[in-house]
């Protein structure tokens, strides 16, 4: 398993914004230069983070990119989820996915178990601590 450039991109934006003091604002132009992603690609995130609620956008010349949560609030999971749906080691492990084998399946059993403690490890950090606001 490997995360996608995309959600990498979106953890280095989220940690970039949390050290911004509350209420400013970063343009994409220079987060995309400060944290070396193609502009382009860079929208897309952004996109998909305000979709999610954990940044705002706002245009015109004084626009930008901020948090929308208190970065004490959120998580390396809430950024991955946002980007990359549901984490899931297994189809068998997404929410309403109804596999047959599931009451006799001990590999199942095995992977909820690592999928639990993958979600705890990427849940026990708050984006502050990570970004050492």
């Amino acid at each position: 398993m490997q995360i996608t450039r995309q959600a990498e991109y979106a953890v280095r934006v989220m940690l970039e914004l949390a050290r911004l003091p509350k209420g400013e604002m970063l343009s994409a132009r220079e987060i995309s230069e400060k944290q070396q992603i193609p502009e382009v690609f860079l929208k897309k995130t952004i996109q998909i983070l305000a979709r999610a609620g954990l940044v705002h956008t706002q245009r015109g010349p004084r626009g930008g990119v901020q948090l929308a949560k208190d970065p004490t609030e959120v998580t390396l999971a809430d950024i991955l989820v946002a980007v990359e749906g549901p984490l899931a080691l297994n189809v068998c492990l997404v929410p309403g996915y109804e596999c047959v084998n599931k009451p006799d399946c001990k590999v199942h059993r095995v992977l909820a178990r690592a999928q639990k403690a993958l979600v705890s490890e990427l849940s026990c950090n708050s984006l502050a601590e990570l970004a050492e606001v």
